[in-house]
C-alpha cells in the first residue's frame, strides 16, 4: 500500500512558477514509477509527467515539455514536479500517481493522491 499526498499548490500569475511535492511514506516507493496527471475542470485526466524508479528517465506531455521537470528523491520517498513558465491552461487539479507500468496510461498506476489545485491567473 503507497499513499500519496500533494502539497504546493496555490495561485500563481502567468509565467510565475510552483513546486509540487509528493509524499509517499514507506519503504516500497522506490520500487514505482512515479508520474504527475492534471485534470482540468471538465474535462478528462491528462499526463503531464513521468519518472522512472532511479529517476534516470523522464517523459513529459508534449504541453509541459521545456517548462516543467519531474524529479524523486527515494530516500525521501518524496516526488516533486517543478514547474516554470506557468500558463492559464495549466489550471488544473494535479495528482500525484504511483504504478508499476508504463508513464501515460491511466491504468497503469495503482496509488493515487487526492490532487492539489494549481491555478494560474492570466
Amino acid at each position: 500500500q503507497v499513499q500519496l499526498v500533494e502539497s504546493g499548490g496555490g495561485l500563481v500569475q502567468a509565467g510565475g512558477s510552483l513546486t509540487l511535492s509528493c509524499t509517499a511514506p514507506g519503504r516500497t516507493f522506490s520500487t514505482y514509477v512515479m508520474s504527475w496527471f492534471r485534470q482540468a475542470s471538465g474535462k478528462e485526466r491528462e499526463f503531464v509527467a513521468g519518472i522512472n524508479m532511479s529517476g534516470g528517465r523522464t517523459l513529459y506531455a508534449d504541453s509541459v515539455k521545456g517548462r516543467f521537470t519531474i524529479s524523486r528523491d527515494n530516500a525521501k520517498s518524496m516526488g516533486y514536479l517543478q514547474m516554470n513558465s506557468l500558463k492559464p491552461e495549466d489550471t488544473a487539479v494535479y495528482y500525484c500517481a504511483a504504478g508499476r507500468g508504463g508513464y501515460s496510461k491511466i491504468s497503469n498506476y495503482d496509488y493515487w493522491g487526492r490532487g492539489t489545485q494549481v491555478t494560474v491567473s492570466s
